[in-house]
């Protein structure tokens, strides 16, 4: 298979890779149930914290990451043009915040967002992860830090990585703000929840 045949591929690949709703399979080989009923009922790492398990969520975190950047690897290995890794990692970002398997309603997409910036320019990864952690850290709501580090992925993409890539990022940006549009009412309100801490 090659050409267009072996980008459809990747790409649809790419995408039921990060349909994989990891939070949702964790919790439940756990015993503790749907975590759609859990919290705010989404699929991600912060609401798995909120039962407590500290290990699934960051189990939750890594493999939402990972197959971010797996998407991106899998096509640079399969496919020869810079663009195909671009492609495939935003697909795989769609297929987490709309996966099949889950009537095409999943997560918010800041980890597998993360995972694919890491893999496909590390700079533009690297520097996202550390605005997370220092808004996190001042802020201690995990939806703000998701907000300010997904929301510079742009600016951070148009100096180190391409002007390609910046505009490749506004689209993840815009998808993930209207994902956490009931977090920016709650942080507006002042009664967002802060890190692991139940949502009322």
């Amino acid at each position: 298979m090659s050409g267009p045949g072996l980008w459809a591929a990747v790409a649809a690949a790419a995408y039921l890779l990060g349909s994989i709703p990891f939070g949702l399979v964790l919790t439940k080989l756990a015993g503790l149930g749907d975590i759609r009923t859990i919290g705010s009922g989404n699929i991600g790492a912060t609401n798995v914290l909120r039962t407590g398990k500290k290990g699934l969520a960051a189990a939750t975190l890594l493999l939402d990451g990972g197959k971010g950047a797996a998407a991106v690897l899998l096509a640079r290995w399969l496919v020869a043009d810079d663009l195909a890794p671009l492609v495939a990692g935003v697909m795989a970002f769609l297929g987490h915040l709309y996966p099949v398997w889950l009537g095409f309603k999943g997560g918010k997409g800041v980890a597998t967002a993360l995972g694919l910036w890491l893999a496909l320019a590390w700079p533009v990864g690297v520097g996202a992860c550390l605005l997370w952690l220092l808004t996190a850290f001042i802020g201690r709501r995990s939806s703000l830090a998701a907000l300010v580090a997904v929301g510079f992925t742009p600016a951070i993409a148009w100096f180190v990585a391409s002007p390609t890539y910046a505009l490749a990022a506004l689209p993840v940006v815009l998808l993930v703000y209207w994902r956490h549009r009931s977090n920016i009412e709650r942080l507006l309100a002042g009664t967002e929840p802060k890190i692991g801490q139940s949502k009322k």
